[in-house]
């Protein structure tokens, strides 16, 4: 079937089957995001991994000759994505200010959340078309009770090559032995100040100690690079560009230094984002021998290195200067949508095309249609801002 025909022929089926789609509710909870209930709520709703079992081994609809990566992952302008990102959760135990507002946010209801047994069949789907990593990300993913058997089974998919976790640190410390046993690859921890103080008015929570803790258990356990995600900030932590480089010199740790973006309910404003280029010179004006890395053809971050440091430093400029025409990225949101961008707000519900009883051809050519529909690149910063949109705590972060 030639690729014109195979997305009319999905925009078809889509219609179809979004017909016969459960319907939502709109109602959402207010929620303190504590552990117990949490597990009391996926104690309910989920499929254990345990009791798992995969669907029947889906053929390739693509001719392995003429098509060596998926044509349903393949977008128009030929990007392919074999990196997924899936959100467990949407609650979270920290309140970030460029992450939501600090009331917290309204919570999807438990019965429209995915349940185990679906993540892990969408992630068995993505993997059989041709993504080798997922990171699961939330919230905060290390509150779901299940997370340790969710990443057991993910190992277990055939040409999945990496299973990471972005996480906030505050419970890795203590499930850093278990995740490692259970196959995780690698391990992103946020941390937006090295100050106890700045932390906590950044966060909204307290916890600093605990994240830092973290950082060296994963260190000590092997991890390498341990990457540390920081969203600079204008007025609020700009200043510490230099102790956060100075933490690579004898740890094999990655800092990467984040542009901020505009989130619903995060208040972003121009005047506090710190570009890529203010914070390279602020840098080089301490270390002025810093060199440049090579970096993979989809990495998102700009890598540089202080000669005689351990670890290395990166620049996630989304807004300077974004890496559109290199992404490999989809994300599967906490309520079973699939977004093709992060910055996009046109959104589809996986969750309700799989509660329907679709099939796998069905899925993947509603994937496929979706992954074909996505633009060149996202639209600029001061256009974005005004865009409605998810906060970050419900996209995955």
């Amino acid at each position: 079937m030639a690729a014109g025909t195979r997305i009319c022929y999905s925009l078809r089926n889509a219609r179809i089957f979004f017909a016969r789609c459960h319907n939502r509710s709109d109602q959402r909870l207010f929620s303190s995001a504590t552990h117990q209930e949490n597990e009391l709520e996926l104690r309910d709703t989920s499929v254990t991994a345990a009791n798992f079992q995969t669907r029947p081994r889906l053929e390739r609809l693509t001719d392995e000759k003429v098509l060596p990566f998926s044509a349903f992952l393949t977008d128009s302008f030929g990007r392919r994505h074999n990196y997924l990102r899936i959100s467990l959760t949407e609650k979270c135990n920290l309140r970030c200010q460029y992450c939501m507002p600090e009331e917290g946010v309204k919570l999807t209801p438990r019965g429209q959340l995915l349940s185990t047994s679906e993540v892990l069949t969408l992630a068995q789907l993505f993997v059989r078309e041709g993504v080798d990593k997922i990171r699961l990300t939330g919230g905060e993913p290390l509150i779901r009770p299940d997370v340790l058997d969710i990443i057991a089974e993910l190992k277990k998919l055939v040409g999945l090559k990496t299973v990471a976790v972005t996480t906030n640190g505050i419970n890795l410390s203590r499930l850093l032995p278990k995740l490692k046993d259970a196959g995780l690859d690698l391990i992103n921890i946020s941390l937006d100040s090295l100050v106890p103080a700045k932390f906590e008015f950044v966060v909204r929570r307290k916890g600093f100690h605990k994240v830092m803790e973290s950082i060296d258990k994963a260190v000590e356990l092997g991890y390498n690079p341990v990457k540390i995600n920081c969203v600079v900030m204008r007025g609020l932590n700009e200043d510490e560009l230099l102790d956060f480089v100075q933490l690579t010199e004898k740890k094999p740790l990655e800092v990467r230094f984040i542009e901020y973006m505009p989130f619903d309910g995060n208040k972003w404003n121009f005047k506090k984002m710190v570009s890529y280029q203010e914070m390279l010179d602020q840098i080089r004006q301490q270390w002025p021998n810093l060199e440049r890395l090579q970096s993979g053809p989809a990495d998102t971050a700009k890598t540089f290195k202080v000669p005689g440091f351990k670890g290395q430093l990166g620049f996630i400029t989304s807004m300077s200067d974004n890496f559109c025409g290199s992404c490999n990225r989809l994300r599967i949101t906490a309520d079973g949508n699939l977004k093709v961008c992060l910055f996009g707000n046109s959104e589809v519900s996986l969750r309700d095309i799989l509660r329907s009883g679709a099939s796998d051809e069905e899925l993947l050519r509603i994937i496929g249609a979706a992954v074909g529909r996505k633009k060149k690149q996202h639209a600029g910063m001061f256009t974005i801002s005004q865009m409605k949109n998810r906060p970050m705590v419900l996209i995955g972060g």
